[in-house]
């Protein structure tokens, strides 16, 4: 009996001990993620919305975490941060690198889906995105994500995100559902948006937003900073005069493409 409680004790002391270091341990571990490659606080709700394998394994680690840390999940997360941000190969959320964000949407689908039904509206909508999704990969961009009639994409060079929209708008023209003919349009900025999980965040991101909104059914609508990195000689340009979108700094010029003929 003496040795059991002998046992008993020293399993308890070291229990003790452990409760002592988990936390020093988890918080040393929290700070070492601050070294790694990729977003440290990867593993919460904003990080890890997406469907793939890793995305999904981040986010259950990240509720076990919140509800019980422990070493083991930290060093979970740790590897994932790691392997998302090699995976993305875009720093896994750091800033400074320039894309060319773009944002399109169809002209009057609101309205004709209300009337047309959910079975049309779903219809249309797959063959639009059979329409003007491949050119974005053709033209080495990325569909960040799909926005009901509209979708979200970067590229790494303006010229390709403007080729990639003008290739899509004549794809799009062999589009008709229901008597309806579908009129895309669109707007691209170049900044340095913050990525973050599979979606990209910031200012920039917001602007692209705000200038495809100004933009006519059929119309590439183009920020200043995107123009200056354009190959320019095939394009017929026009300036947008009295843009202003809230959300928008007020110096951001606005200007609207076609193919020369």
């Amino acid at each position: 009996m003496a040795g059991s409680d002998e046992t008993e004790d020293s399993e308890g002391r070291r229990g003790a001990l452990t409760e002592k270091l988990n936390p020093k341990l988890i918080s040393a571990m929290r700070l070492a993620r601050e070294l790694l490659p990729g977003d440290s606080r990867y593993g919460d709700p904003l990080s890890t919305v997406g469907s793939e394998p890793r995305q999904l394994v981040a986010r259950r680690l990240g509720e076990l975490a919140s509800e019980r840390p422990g070493i083991l999940k930290e060093a979970g997360l740790s590897a994932l941060q790691v392997w998302e941000a090699v995976s993305e190969g875009t720093g896994g959320g750091v800033e400074g690198d320039e894309l060319a964000i773009a944002f399109t949407d169809l002209v009057g689908f609101s309205t004709w889906a209300l009337e047309a039904g959910d079975e049309l509206a779903l219809e249309l909508l797959r063959d639009v995105g059979e329409a003007i999704e491949p050119p974005v990969g053709r033209h080495r961009g990325e569909v960040v994500k799909r926005l009901g009639d509209g979708m979200m994409a970067v590229f790494s060079k303006p010229d390709n995100a403007v080729e990639a929209i003008f290739e899509a708008t004549e794809r799009l023209g062999g589009v008709e559902v229901a008597g309806y003919r579908p009129r895309m349009r669109a707007g691209v900025h170049l900044g340095s948006p913050r990525r973050v999980g599979s979606d990209f965040l910031g200012v920039d991101v917001n602007v692209a937003a705000r200038v495809a909104d100004h933009a006519s059914g059929g119309e590439v609508l183009v920020s200043g900073s995107t123009l200056e990195e354009l190959d320019r000689s095939a394009l017929t340009v026009r300036k947008k005069l009295l843009f202003r979108a809230k959300g928008v700094p007020s110096d951001v010029a606005v200007y609207s493409l076609k193919r020369k003929r």
